[in-house]
């Protein structure tokens, strides 16, 4: 069986099967690693039903770096709200390298999109804190939205930016 059928077979176990089957399903996926990536988009895409779409954004997540520009770039070509949701938990999960395609994200012409980079940003958390706060030195339109996912960061996003007033050029 070639790679492109066995990722196929895998997507399928996630639509059809029970959560056992769906969870070894999504570590066969998340070690094909990027050749995963567009089949997982495409089964996401056209998935109706939110619990195999969970699993699909899962393993999309845990796939990593190799799924942010696709991922991102898939959100930009596709207004469905729920893809875009369920694109943005994936891109929370992927962590460190999504960061900066987040920020990036966050100036989008599309508010859902930015929207939802946001709402990425803030489950990424704390390792967020430090490339929102450069952003912040940025101006603009970027700076004001970095500031917002701060806010809405908390405990450390609120200690940034409250650092970031008390600083003599602010």
């Amino acid at each position: 069986m070639s790679d492109h059928e066995e990722i196929k077979r895998q997507i399928n176990r996630i639509r059809q099967g029970g959560l056992e089957e769906r969870r070894a399903a999504v570590n066969e996926l998340v070690a094909q690693g990027e050749p995963a990536v567009g089949p997982l988009i495409a089964a996401l895409l056209a998935e109706p039903d939110p619990d195999p779409r969970w699993y699909l954004a899962g393993a999309l997540g845990r796939i990593g770096s190799p799924g942010v520009a696709p991922l991102l770039a898939a959100m930009k070509e596709h207004s469905d709200h729920d893809f875009r949701r369920y694109a943005a938990a994936a891109l929370g999960e992927v962590r460190g390298s999504a960061i900066r395609p987040l920020i990036g994200a966050l100036q989008d012409p599309d508010r859902e999109i930015r929207q939802f980079a946001a709402l990425a940003l803030c489950r990424i958390g704390d390792p967020a804190v430090g490339p929102l706060k450069e952003a912040c030195a940025e101006g603009g339109d970027v700076e004001a939205r970095a500031r917002q996912v701060l806010w809405k960061l908390g405990e450390a996003g609120l200690a940034a930016l409250v650092e970031d007033s008390n600083t003599p050029d602010s």
